[in-house]
């Protein structure tokens, strides 16, 4: 028998974001906010004077392969049965996820080779272990009973400052439940990590501010009210320690604060990016003159004639 659908799920699903026109328009990203906190020299010389260095890597196929394997899974189980999800030669579907996205990945990196066939095939059996751990514990982490799958790569498109109304953030949110019986909404962010993260990690307001974002910019798109949001980082670990005592998960989850606080400090941020870098017109301020944060050993501007710490180091 097939459940009745929520109706605030059939208003998200049937909801048309704004459209942005590029042309007078600017486009941000949680991406660009983030290389901003890190390093606002990067941000400029990236997105302001458009020196694009698009570095290819076996763990953004990676992770893109499996994100898209896990949402694949669970839109399946959601949308059909639990029992047509497990149906799914998942294992293959992963295995040409991850060829596609290393090919695509290939071809931008002009047909240059950024990884080797064996290190492929460790990424590839990595993604297999998750997999198979995950569909063995999938309901200590997802259930039907009372739950819904509002989409995977939920849209949110909107203006975060007035003052800006030129400047658009663009993002897409991995995965976002309903349930009925609380009429709450959690928002799921999935993460690939070598071996899960540390209490450094978790602390990392720059990471957590990437979901708290997402809470505000979804209750302001659907008109949802923010205490009916949950968020929550799940995080699969591509290596555990075998010669351990007991079992260790491939999966751990982890809820940052997301109260009033850190909904305050995440917007503050943002919108101290959006008023130093960009005008109210949406252009960016061709005077402003970024910080150097130093930020130096996996920047791919350094070492290189564009960044300034290539000279002082």
């Amino acid at each position: 028998m097939t459940k009745k659908i929520p109706s605030i799920i059939k208003e998200i699903k049937s909801f048309e974001p704004i459209n942005i026109n590029y042309s007078f328009q600017k486009s941000i990203s949680y991406s660009q906010f983030s290389m901003y906190k890190q390093c606002p020299k990067k941000w400029s010389l990236q997105y302001r004077d458009g020196h694009k260095i698009d570095e290819q890597s076996i763990y953004f196929v990676f992770g893109t392969a499996l994100h898209e394997t896990l949402q694949h899974y669970l839109d399946i189980m959601y949308e059909k049965s639990i029992s047509e999800a497990d149906k799914i030669d998942i294992e293959d579907h992963f295995k040409k996820g991850l060829m596609e996205e290393y090919n695509s990945s290939y071809k931008k990196n002009n047909n240059l080779h950024f990884s080797s066939a064996e290190e492929l095939r460790e990424f590839y059996e990595d993604g297999i272990a998750i997999l198979d751990f995950f569909k063995k514990k999938r309901g200590k982490y997802f259930s039907k009973r009372g739950w819904y799958l509002v989409g995977c790569e939920v849209p949110v498109i909107l203006t975060p400052n007035k003052r800006y109304p030129n400047v658009i953030y663009q993002g897409h949110l991995d995965v976002v439940l309903y349930n009925e019986t609380t009429q709450s909404f959690k928002i799921i962010d999935i993460k690939t990590s070598t071996r899960g993260w540390h209490d450094k990690t978790k602390k990392d307001e720059n990471k957590q501010f990437q979901l708290i974002l997402y809470k505000k910019f979804f209750a302001k798109q659907f008109n949802i009210p923010l205490d009916k949001i949950n968020i929550e980082f799940f995080i699969v670990k591509r290596k555990i320690w075998e010669e351990s005592d007991f079992p260790i998960s491939r999966i751990q989850t982890f809820t940052p604060a997301s109260g009033k606080v850190k909904l305050n400090k995440a917007d503050k941020e943002l919108n101290e990016f959006i008023e130093s870098v960009f005008t109210k017109e949406g252009y960016s301020q061709k005077d402003h003159q970024p910080k150097l944060n130093n930020h130096c050993q996996y920047c791919s501007f350094y070492k290189t004639h564009l960044c300034p710490a290539t000279f002082e180091k």
